[in-house]
């Protein structure tokens, strides 16, 4: 058998606390119809009191460990894929992840992508599964309540009122026989990458004010309406790319698709792609009942899937994120045993 990385275990984390629709509306004055129908969530979780960053990533990692049936001392490397706003500023998440769990012969390090992170994490980690002889498992932690960061009465930016909180985890193995991570493709553009932040709690606005924490939440820096249009009139066709790219570095095709793991976005926009890539509803799951969480939606959708029997052994699995700043991001998995 060919060499390759293989999933063997996932689990996702969230809060047991909701925010409704209703509640949603209440706070930002949007019709309930337009928060269930235009942004598409009926509901989003929100963090309590011991849902830090880091310790919802430490949740999903302890169950996906027990579900790949592996002791956490038998883990190599793991790496934080989750978001920048962690427990501290400047502090590594991934050294209090190895300590919690147990993985006490493990190095790692921290990475972002923002949304996209789970699947750049699942490209890093199988090149390192494939290319070190001392590497055989990775753990792929990530916890997200950038939630924290959201002010609901900030009109242009209701494209982010869906935004919850919660974490997931991905343990991979070398030449396990199942669940092999296929082809990936990425697509950046730094021409956003100033249009869309937090603008005060970094190096460009410090030392930070008393004053500036009332602005301590997402911000549109440039004129929204032609933030918008920018963004609209290249994400649809880059997301296509990203697609095309990874099926062909996978050696497939559109007709190859089996489940559609799509990161959430609004609801009319995730029927669309269905229809573009000739797919049904019942190929993929809308995480309107998750909320957006980050890069970890591509893991509640594969979740999701399998729970509901939407993905079958020898299924191509296509998981589609984008980040902030901007990225878009794709990647194949082929559930189920490996065949050469």
């Amino acid at each position: 058998m060919r060499h390759h990385a293989g999933i063997i275990g996932i689990a996702t984390y969230h809060p047991e606390t909701f925010m409704s629709a209703e509640e949603m509306a209440e706070a930002s004055g949007l019709p309930v119809e337009v928060v269930v129908e235009k942004i598409g969530v009926q509901r989003k979780p929100i963090p309590g009191p011991e849902d830090t960053t880091s310790n919802m990533g430490i949740f999903a990692a302890r169950k996906a460990i027990e579900n790949a049936g592996i002791s956490p001392e038998d883990i190599d490397v793991v790496i934080w894929d989750g978001a920048q706003h962690k427990d501290y500023l400047n502090w590594l998440a991934f050294t209090k992840a190895c300590h919690e769990i147990g993985a006490i012969n493990a190095w790692g390090f921290d990475m972002e992508s923002m949304c996209g992170s789970m699947i750049v994490g699942l490209e890093l980690a199988k090149s390192l599964i494939l290319s070190r002889e001392d590497v055989k498992t990775v753990l792929l932690v990530s916890g997200y309540r950038n939630c924290d960061m959201i002010n609901l009465k900030y009109k242009p930016g209701a494209f982010l009122f869906d935004i919850g909180a919660g974490g997931s985890a991905v343990v991979l193995r070398k030449d396990v026989g199942v669940n092999e991570v296929l082809g990936s493709a990425a697509i950046a553009d730094g021409s956003f990458a100033e249009d869309f932040v937090v603008p005060v709690g970094g190096s460009k606005k410090w030392p930070m004010t008393k004053e500036d924490l009332d602005e301590m939440w997402f911000h549109i820096t440039c004129d929204p309406k032609d933030f918008k249009e920018r963004l609209s009139a290249v994400t649809l066709k880059n997301w296509y790319s990203v697609i095309d790219k990874s099926l062909e570095r996978s050696n497939l095709t559109r007709k190859d698709i089996d489940y559609f793991a799509m990161v959430k976005i609004k609801r009319s926009a995730h029927y669309e792609m269905l229809k573009e890539l000739g797919l049904r509803e019942d190929q993929s799951v809308f995480l309107e009942n998750y909320g957006h969480v980050g890069q970890n939606d591509v893991i509640f959708s594969l979740e999701d899937g399998l729970r509901m029997e939407r993905i079958k052994d020898g299924d191509n699995v296509l998981m589609v994120s984008a980040g902030g700043g901007w990225t878009w991001n794709a990647a194949i998995v082929r559930w189920g045993k490996v065949t050469d």
